[in-house]
């Protein structure tokens, strides 16, 4: 492949943008300096340096971010700052996705792609993939609350109960609540329907994936392909 196009799939900047950082001396690979925008490349593997910028080739993106309170998952944001803000301009500019949102108020894992097909079933309710919240609620937790949201809770516009898949209590005012469906503010919307109010909501796991415990928050990293196969082993289900 041409090294201007590898380039630009990185998300570098347009063709033609690709071809000037080229023929100014910007781009080297294994130390040495690439002048030709024309020259073939072999992409699999291939890491090189863009302005100084190391950088490794990745066909499609697949990404892991803690998101913290107060972004948007959205490339239009109504009010706060959109979360991709917080990923390299490559990254935004080859148009990665939010696999799902998370409201502004709503902290933890957030996945995010350029593969369409990935977003497609990772962001579907179809394959009733579990996702974990911490959840910190107003009032005192007590077992009627936790009975009620495993027999399932009528929400508005939803044609039967909606049940949480596994729910504990971790506190005096917490919840760990398992939810597959994905609906429209899910687990606040089941919490009132018990008749409690959510006051604080962590997504910790979705699916087999936990949000690492050294991503802090606002920090992103590449899935590695340990949990990308974890991610495939599930969804082939």
């Amino acid at each position: 492949m041409q090294i201007e196009r590898i380039l630009q799939s990185q998300g570098f900047g347009s063709r033609k943008q690709c071809r000037a950082l080229i023929r100014a001396g910007l781009v080297s690979i294994e130390g040495r300096i690439i002048d030709n925008p024309f020259e073939d490349v072999a992409p699999a593997g291939l890491q090189f340096t863009v302005d100084g910028e190391a950088w490794t080739y990745r066909e499609k993106a697949y990404l892991m971010l803690h998101k913290p309170a107060g972004y948007e998952c959205s490339r239009q944001p109504q009010v706060h700052r959109p979360v991709f803000a917080l990923l390299p301009r490559q990254l935004a500019d080859r148009d990665v996705q939010c696999v799902g949102r998370l409201d502004q108020d709503t902290t933890g894992l957030l996945l995010l792609s350029d593969d369409g097909q990935f977003i497609h079933v990772w962001s579907s309710g179809k394959k009733r993939i579990p996702k974990v919240y911490e959840v910190t609620i107003k009032h005192p937790v007590d077992d009627a609350l936790v009975a009620q949201l495993l027999a399932g809770v009528e929400l508005h516009d939803e044609p039967a109960p909606i049940a949480a898949a596994a729910c504990v209590q971790t506190g005096e005012r917490s919840l760990r609540l398992t939810v597959t469906e994905g609906k429209y503010h899910q687990v606040k919307r089941m919490v009132a329907a018990a008749g409690n109010r959510v006051e604080g909501l962590h997504r910790s796991r979705i699916g087999g994936l936990s949000l690492p415990d050294d991503l802090a928050p606002g920090e992103w990293r590449w899935l590695n392909e340990t949990e990308l196969a974890l991610l495939a082993e599930l969804e082939a289900r």
